[in-house]
């Protein structure tokens, strides 16, 4: 790392902090992670620990279940959705028609799996 891309680190470090995120060097990068350029090169990641982010969340069920949201079958699916809503992930913007999307399903068949677990509860 350059005296000049130390700087920039140096210079947000105040702004990662008062927004409860964390610095994370280029080989440590997730989904959901935000990669910082400077001069066109990636140089730093951002991490928001305590924003809650729809691609982590979606990770986290992926690595828990052992498989893309898309390959799961429907029972491992409406699994899921339960994990994701326990986790706040439908009071997230979107986050329906995101999570319909990326387990290949439309968004009335997760308002279904959510009315479901309701119904169970």
């Amino acid at each position: 790392m350059t005296s000049s891309q130390r700087n920039l680190v140096k210079a947000i470090e105040p702004l990662i902090d008062a927004i409860g995120a964390s610095i994370v060097s280029t080989d440590e990068l997730e989904e959901g992670d935000i990669t910082l350029d400077w001069n066109g090169k990636p140089v730093i990641g951002v991490r928001l620990d305590e924003i809650i982010s729809l691609d982590r969340l979606i990770a986290a069920v992926e690595q828990q279940l052992g498989s893309p949201l898309r390959d799961l079958d429907r029972t491992d699916k409406q699994r899921a959705v339960r994990m994701l809503d326990e986790r706040g992930a439908f009071q997230l913007r979107r986050s329906i028609e995101d999570v319909g999307e990326a387990m290949g399903v439309s968004r009335i068949t997760i308002y279904n799996y959510l009315s479901a677990i309701k119904d169970r509860a």
